[in-house]
């Protein structure tokens, strides 16, 4: 897989994501800049300025129409994808760590941070789509703060009716999205920081990684965990892909060990695991140090990965990909 570099940004990255389609890659980074690309082949379409610190997440909706942001300037903004306009901008205490959307594209959420005095907390949003999509309210549906560590990470579970909590602790948790109510919790689903979230593409589970140098595939209704990949580094994310049995994470060391640590031993690789039998089946190459996101083409046709070293890699892969046979030469019985 020979990937396309795509160089647009000067700090490290925090957040890529795919649109519904996968024709479009949109890029966070601690420059302050959003940018969105052609996957196809790297070019760069367009640029959403208007954050005055790093931008922390991203989510695109379904209807590749609306764009959310949040950032370290205590805002999160709706951009108009096409004309690249400001249409709405939230102001909190506190940075906005991580923004989705639910699966029908009415609720929005963002996780703010726990600093100064002010408790983190999850707010849910009712998002118009009507006329100009200027017209959004101030205030959210729901608000509430998470008991005990603070959340991280968060994502809509299917139907929008629960959002799904990856936390400090380690802990992952089911919320009522309306009451904000808890619903289920795995105290020990990890026992370090949970970095990512992202489910499969029924959502019937998850996958997130961890510190703890570990992913892990859950179910999203009473969040058991499923399956666990283990490495020797920090995992920043992971993702489930579509058509093949796979896991892709990536991380690797703390960034301000870089300098003192060759490529190579600070496993800046892309790691990929049958998600069956737990087994590492392969490395991607390329970053000089560690991989800060993941996110897998919605047909599973290609990979993006995000360093701290500012560059995205674009990887589609090969026709041998799709001729492999994951569970090996097994024949049907008679």
């Amino acid at each position: 897989m020979k990937p396309i570099l795509l160089q647009g940004h000067e700090r490290s990255l925090t957040q890529i994501v795919y649109n519904k389609e996968g024709d479009l890659l949109f890029t966070a980074s601690k420059d302050h800049i959003i940018n969105v690309w052609f996957s196809s082949n790297g070019e760069r379409l367009g640029t959403y300025s208007g954050h005055n610190g790093s931008v922390w997440s991203l989510a695109c909706d379904s209807q590749s129409k609306l764009l959310l942001s949040g950032a370290a300037d205590n805002t999160m903004k709706l951009w108009d994808i096409k004309t690249g306009e400001c249409l709405k901008t939230w102001e909190f205490p506190t940075a906005v760590k991580r923004v989705a959307w639910s699966d029908d594209d009415n609720l929005a959420l963002c996780i703010t941070e726990q600093r100064s005095g002010y408790q983190g907390a999850i707010r849910v949003y009712e998002i118009s789509h009507e006329g100009d999509c200027k017209n959004q309210p101030d205030e959210p549906i729901t608000e509430f703060s998470p008991i005990g560590s603070k959340a991280t990470v968060a994502a809509f579970a299917p139907l929008g009716h629960e959002i799904i909590t990856g936390h400090e602790s380690g802990k992952v948790a089911l919320f009522d999205a309306k009451t904000g109510e808890e619903i289920e919790s795995n105290e020990r689903a990890h026992s370090g920081a949970v970095t990512d979230l992202q489910l499969s593409p029924d959502g019937t589970y998850f996958v997130t990684s961890s510190k703890d140098k570990t992913a892990r595939i859950h179910d999203t209704k009473n969040l058991a965990v499923i399956k666990t990949f283990t490495t020797e580094t920090p995992l920043n994310s992971a993702c489930i892909t579509p058509l093949k049995p796979y896991v892709i994470v990536g991380g690797g060391q703390d960034a301000r060990s870089v300098t003192t640590t060759s490529t190579r031993s600070g496993k800046f690789e892309t790691r990929f695991w049958h998600r069956v039998f737990e087994e590492e089946v392969g490395r991607v190459r390329g970053h000089f140090g560690p991989i800060n996101t993941i996110a897998v083409h919605p047909e599973g046709k290609a990979f993006a990965s995000g360093g701290e070293d500012g560059y995205v890699r674009v990887h589609w892969f090969d026709d041998s990909y799709f001729r492999s046979k994951p569970y090996g030469d097994l024949e049907p019985a008679d």
